[in-house]
């Protein structure tokens, strides 16, 4: 099992629309993926028509009182399965400090659910938009880092501070072998100057780690959260539902690559 953590410490980058439709994509071309949500705000669990109750995070799972397995629950999409979040997983930051191995809690959490392991070619996790603990455990836990990177000069401050963050946490020895597997640039608007520009700079200086494919400035993507879909159960044959069908497709591709590669 791959564990993908998509990640960016800015907020409202189209991190959780990414997690959402390329999981359900991903689902949709036969992986079996198991996304986590690690939002407080559980955004990624109400975007798939879930509720955010209380107990049913990995929350009880990271302090050692649940077992991962019993926290997944099975969605309306195929080879889909989620753990979901409650607003309470924000007190796990301080339940985790207590902890000698808060950093690696995740990790070793992920791991130790061999079932789990065994069950799923993909672990997508949703990460809240901030640098606390919960953020950095994904880092820590992640085989691969996905950064969803909005078409704004902005958005490129962001980039530099999540890469930084990346290279701390190999450094610390935390999480050696973590790489960021690709920039996924969205609200993309090609009639505009800038989107072209901030793309281009983005190319610049990361070429392999950027994808081809681009998520554009769609209302529809914005509306399927609140409906409890994704971008295919909601608009199926709109622009948003083609370009994370084909990021699906290039994410698969360079995953075959990569392997044949190694």
């Amino acid at each position: 099992m791959k564990v993908v953590a998509i990640a960016n410490q800015k907020g409202g980058v189209g991190k959780t629309t990414t997690s959402i439709n390329l999981s359900t994509a991903l689902a949709r071309e036969g992986q079996r993926v198991l996304l986590i949500d690690l939002d407080p705000q559980a955004n990624a669990t109400s975007g798939l028509g879930f509720s955010a109750d209380e107990h049913d995070s990995i929350y009880s799972a990271l302090v050692g009182d649940d077992l991962l397995e019993s926290k997944i629950l099975t969605t309306s999409q195929e080879n889909l399965h989620l753990i979901p979040a409650e607003m309470d997983l924000a007190g796990v930051e301080v339940e985790l400090v207590r902890f000698d191995n808060h950093l690696t809690r995740l990790t070793e959490v992920l791991k130790d659910a061999a079932r789990v392991q065994a069950s799923y070619d993909f672990c997508i996790l949703d990460t809240p938009p901030s640098l606390g603990i919960l953020m950095t455990s994904a880092l820590a836990a992640s085989d691969e880092i996905l950064i969803p990177l909005q078409c704004e000069w902005f958005g490129l401050e962001g980039l530099a501070k999540i890469t930084r963050v990346v290279s701390q946490i190999r450094e610390a020895g935390v999480n050696e072998d973590v790489v960021i597997e690709g920039i996924l640039m969205t609200m993309y608007d090609g009639r505009t100057n800038l989107s072209r520009s901030v793309v281009t700079e983005v190319k610049n200086f990361f070429p392999g780690e950027l994808y081809e494919t681009v998520i554009p400035r769609t209302i529809r993507l914005g509306e399927a959260p609140s409906h409890g879909l994704s971008i295919f159960e909601h608009d199926p044959t709109g622009i948003g539902a083609q370009a994370y069908r084909n990021l699906a497709l290039e994410f698969l591709k360079r995953h075959r690559e990569s392997a044949s590669a190694a």
